[in-house]
């Protein structure tokens, strides 16, 4: 028996535990990565170095592919276009990628489907900034550049006409969005099948620190079904719409008088779906390897009442494999995921997930084995 080759564009830890969740499958994974030490390139065993920005480096690798996914969502659209022309099953395809690329696309696409939305509008230069903000309640407002931002970068928080220059030095187009008065973030996680099948996660919310995700709980603590449900079906909705194939993520806010409005997309595997690893009966990396080979798509239900996913970011402490010692002595449940990347200060290296009925116990164990491993607490 032939088993299916997937090509795997980027290199980064989400391309690491797909290949991870396609190994039970007997699935053959093949890597386009920036380095041989890049997260991914450490473990699949067939790896091209090489630029994806390149046509022909794009094509000699889908060479011998089934289909082609992604670790991120920056290869050019034409790019794809073309390898789409030769025949080359891309997916999710370039048609939907376009609004995880280009954030007015996605405004201006999401707007068209009645999907709700904060106030926003590409600007041009400041003298525009100050007009859009003079439209609502004034200062503050949100600029961000429309490609390229993950992580709270190409973000800015402008307080007043004098902030607003940076964003416009990227020599891309700047969108600006209202400040959002918002009680928490939420995540809603689906996964769609080329045929149309579709299953969705239970909504999450997701906790940030400078930027970042720091904690993911599932589900939501004291979310409305009815609000849950709606964030759900949205996100169907969007996928559907959008022609998405694989996982996507919509990053939510939740308003104080209890609505929803989509605050990003990502159409591949998403730091808010990382609690599935444990947490759930499929994975969100293992239902969308089943979604680019048109498998049935697995069960996301929770396995227990409450999960926690808590990120280990690099501190001032390299050494993290010295940790487990305490940390799985402490903890006989953790499950540590580590990314095989060099400890600096501020990245992402791993996650631990933790979970149990009693979400302040499994909150507390999250936060004591994330902040172990990374140094800031020592007993």
């Amino acid at each position: 028996m032939t088993f299916p080759v997937v090509g795997m564009v980027g290199g980064g830890q989400l391309a690491r535990m797909t290949h991870e969740a396609g190994i039970p499958l007997g699935i053959k994974f093949k890597l386009l990565s920036d380095t041989p030490a890049d997260s991914a390139a450490q473990v699949v065993s067939e790896v091209v170095i090489g630029d994806y920005r390149d046509l022909d480096t794009l094509r000699d690798f889908a060479s011998g592919c089934d289909v082609i996914t992604f670790d991120h969502e920056h290869v050019p659209l034409e790019h794809l276009r073309a390898l789409e022309a030769d025949g080359i099953a891309v997916r999710p395809g370039p048609d939907a990628l376009r609004y995880a690329q280009d954030k007015g696309a996605m405004r201006e696409r999401l707007t068209e489907l009645g999907a709700p939305c904060p106030r926003h509008r590409i600007v041009r230069d400041v003298a525009d900034v100050v007009a859009f903000a003079e439209e609502g309640e004034g200062f503050p407002v949100i600029l961000k550049t429309v490609r390229g931002g993950y992580d709270g970068k190409g973000v800015w928080f402008v307080r007043s006409e004098a902030d607003a220059a940076d964003p416009f030095r990227a020599g891309v187009p700047v969108l600006a969005e209202e400040k959002v008065d918002f009680v928490r973030e939420l995540a809603a996680n689906v996964v769609r099948s080329p045929h149309g099948q579709a299953v969705a996660y239970p909504v999450v919310e997701s906790r940030q620190v400078d930027g970042v995700c720091d904690t993911v709980i599932a589900p939501a603590p004291e979310l409305s079904s009815e609000l849950a449900g709606s964030a759900q079906e949205l996100a169907l909705r969007i996928a559907h719409e959008l022609g998405v194939v694989g996982h996507l993520a919509v990053e939510l806010f939740e308003t104080p008088d209890g609505r929803i409005l989509v605050n990003e997309l990502a159409m591949r595997p998403h730091n808010s779906g990382h609690w599935t690893m444990d947490g759930a009966v499929t994975s969100q990396f293992a239902n969308h390897v089943r979604a680019v080979l048109d498998l049935p798509l697995g069960d996301p239900r929770p396995r227990a009442t409450w999960t926690v996913m808590a990120n280990v970011l690099g501190g001032d402490y390299p050494d993290m494999y010295s940790a487990y010692l305490h940390c799985m002595a402490r903890d006989p449940q953790l499950k540590i995921h580590m990314y095989g990347k060099d400890v600096k200060p501020g990245r992402k290296v791993g996650h631990v997930n933790t979970y149990g009925d009693d979400l302040g116990d499994v909150l507390e164990r999250a936060s004591h084995a994330a902040g172990y491993l990374r140094g800031t607490i020592t007993e």
